[in-house]
């Protein structure tokens, strides 16, 4: 008999999952690997208005291809996509893909969220990508300034200076036997905000850097940017071990974003290329669409707080944990 699964308030909850980090050695970008049980399910939903992304038509409902291999969320903006590259490779040496005649064709959907304001030339590419695939075999994985996380920020409405750290959190929920997690990288626009008391956790910094404002309200109030937004994004994988089928996976990631409007004010702006995937391994029972639906948002909006209260402060940009008002 097998050992029990452990539970880590992770996507690792859902029992066949793997997640590996790779981290530029500057600190200033990175990209996360999700590496899945064969015969996985996935959708995808683009909220934000700016995405990057590679591989979602094929997630479509409509289109032939049943399930993937590997999900990617990446820095760099554009750039990031490369390392998608890395994980087909490590996959293929492994015969991890969609036989078509002689070749294995591993499916590799990925998102990117853009960091190039910290440093132009920190791009996570193939090799990022590759080694982000060895550390997810190694076992435990770590979150905040990591991976993907490792060059994201929250608070920039009204400029980079005024901005804090984000990161990449994780987290997990489970009801009537089943389990929903997620793996969230915020890289936001807008603020953070704790859904349970309303608090601001991290974001946009006051002129002197010694408070935290209100975004929204001082929008509102007609302050404005002074220079043009900073590049964003919020990008993450909302997983399940219920079986489904592509809409089904598709709509999952729809519920998931509204754990993104609980915890990020504003959120899927213009800036934004706010984008989720859902996935299914199919390893657990069958549960209402609804419980599934109410488990993702929940997971979503924990996996952003997880994010910002795991990150260190990096390049100037103070962490929620150092930030002392």
């Amino acid at each position: 008999m097998s050992a029990p699964h452990a539970t880590l308030d992770a996507l690792t909850d859902v029992a066949g999952l793997a997640v590996g980090h790779h981290t530029l050695a500057d600190g200033l970008s990175g990209c996360s690997v999700v590496l899945c049980p064969e015969g996985s399910v996935a959708g995808a939903d683009v909220r934000g208005a700016a995405p990057g992304t590679r591989e979602t038509d094929l997630l479509r409902p409509e289109n032939t291809v049943e399930a993937v291999h590997a999900l990617l969320l990446a820095g760099g903006s554009a750039y990031g996509l490369d390392a998608a590259g890395g994980v087909m490779r490590w996959l293929e040496e492994r015969g991890r893909g969609v036989a078509v005649g002689p070749a294995i064709v591993p499916i590799v959907p990925a998102a990117v969220l853009f960091d190039l304001w910290l440093r132009p030339a920190a791009r996570p590419d193939a090799a990022a990508g590759y080694a982000a695939c060895e550390a997810a075999v190694a076992g435990a994985f770590e979150r905040g300034s990591v991976g993907a996380g490792a060059g994201a920020s929250v608070g920039k409405l009204f400029g980079p200076q005024h901005a804090m750290k984000g990161g990449i959190g994780t987290a997990s929920r489970r009801a009537g036997g089943v389990t929903v997690a997620a793996l969230v990288a915020v890289n936001a626009v807008g603020d953070v905000v704790d859904p349970a008391s309303g608090r601001l956790v991290a974001g946009a910094r006051s002129a002197d850097g010694r408070s935290l404002r209100d975004t929204v309200a001082c929008y509102l109030a007609g302050e404005h940017a002074a220079a043009p937004l900073a590049g964003a994004t919020t990008i993450g994988v909302v997983a399940t071990d219920a079986p489904l089928s592509k809409a089904q996976a598709q709509r999952l990631a729809t519920a998931g974003h509204d754990g993104l409007a609980r915890t990020i004010r504003p959120v899927h702006t213009a800036s934004d290329g706010d984008t989720l995937f859902g996935l299914s391994t199919g390893r657990g029972p069958a549960a209402p669409a609804t419980l599934l639906h109410v488990l993702a948002a929940e997971a979503v909006a924990a996996a952003v707080l997880d994010a910002v209260l795991s990150a260190t402060g990096r390049a100037g940009l103070p962490s929620a944990r150092e930030f002392a008002p």
